[in-house]
């Protein structure tokens, strides 16, 4: 027969056993419980939406990726939602298309929300990507132009999209050299409406975004690059020029979990282009032709999420936005960006 002291270490190691155990069946039963809640959600606000329809801006990767590579389709798909893909002109015309219910998530420059809300358009700001391509926007000129300097901007014609993010590069540009937005003549045009003029030479200027800045998908363009983002805005354009995200707010409201997948899976596009990005670098370097720096920075951001919640330095620089158009009139009246109506601030953090 044990003694005490043994029969006290027996049971000890009985109770921290079994202690164990009951952490392990806990831990697990909690895991299934709200997994299994999450998902029974997920497929409850699936059965009553049905279709998901999506705008996207030509040129603008994550949604290229995202639509490409089917991850909503694969996703969705098998709980009984339809997905239908819009391209449309600009992110002003996809914010306008959310709030007449033509579709219920896009993304696209935040400029555009700006001019959206002081229309009192019906829409929710909900994520942002992370970083700004700084050569994805350009202040362009024909290659036979005299004009070598924003300041030779000063009395020509200037075509662009009104309300774009293409309105604040401009100003922020002009205010740089020293001009006003008063010194040039704006000519607001469509992207496409705006290429045939600039091949004609019927306007001096044009600032253009992603894909009609230097790409494969211009290559063959007329014109040459007078500044660029990094120009204008050196390592803040990011901040400066955000690209948003966003949704109908009923998606939001009425449909959280959905709209979680969404974002997971824009999230997804972007790790994945970033990963395809740094895997061109990399032979790049091994062929000698990009400069080993960059690739280290290529790597930071391939483990990085590729969008992020609203936040307040966000947020500050959209009302920073909205002020200048404010006061040049080019809005009707002031407005507050922060209005929760409108922006979605969360800490939710889009990954699996």
């Amino acid at each position: 027969m044990p003694s005490n002291t043994t029969r006290r270490l027996v049971e000890t190691i009985l109770l921290f056993v079994g202690g164990i155990i009951f952490c392990i069946f806990l831990d697990r039963w909690f895991f299934q419980h709200f997994n299994g809640n999450e998902d029974s959600l997920l497929v409850r606000e699936a059965k009553r939406l049905k279709r998901l329809n999506i705008g996207y801006p030509e040129g603008m990767t994550n949604f290229t990726v995202l639509r490409e590579q089917k991850l909503l389709e694969k996703h969705l798909e098998p709980l009984g939602v339809t997905i239908t893909w819009t391209s449309f002109l600009s992110a002003s015309t996809l914010i306008e298309a959310l709030s007449n219910g033509s579709i219920d998530f896009c993304g696209g420059g935040g400029t555009a929300s700006v001019f959206s809300q002081a229309a009192e358009h019906v829409f929710m700001r909900v994520a942002k990507e992370k970083y700004t391509i700084p050569k994805g926007q350009a202040i362009l000129v024909r290659n036979d132009s005299p004009i070598q300097k924003i300041e030779d901007l000063k009395g020509k014609k200037v075509a662009l999209d009104q309300g774009s993010s293409a309105h604040y590069v401009l100003i922020r540009a002009l205010k740089k050299a020293g001009l006003n937005y008063e010194d040039i003549d704006p000519v607001y045009l469509t992207q496409p409406e705006a290429l045939p003029k600039f091949y004609r030479g019927e306007v001096d200027a044009w600032v253009v975004w992603v894909p009609y800045t230097p790409t494969a998908a211009r290559s063959n363009y007329p014109g040459r690059v007078l500044a660029d983002l990094e120009d204008v805005f050196g390592n803040q354009a990011s901040l400066e020029v955000p690209t948003l995200y966003y949704a109908v707010p009923e998606l939001v409201r009425d449909y959280p979990n959905i709209l979680k997948v969404i974002l997971e899976e824009v999230n997804e596009a972007g790790i994945w282009s970033k990963k395809r990005e740094l895997e061109a670098a990399q032979r790049l370097v091994e062929n000698h032709q990009l400069d080993p720096a960059i690739l280290a920075n290529l790597q930071q951001r391939s483990i990085e999420r590729a969008i992020i919640p609203i936040d307040d330095l966000t947020l500050n620089t959209l009302q920073r936005q909205a002020n200048i158009f404010s006061d040049l009139k080019l809005i009707p009246e002031r407005i507050n960006v922060k209005d929760g109506t409108y922006s979605l601030q969360t800490r939710q953090n889009w990954t699996y």
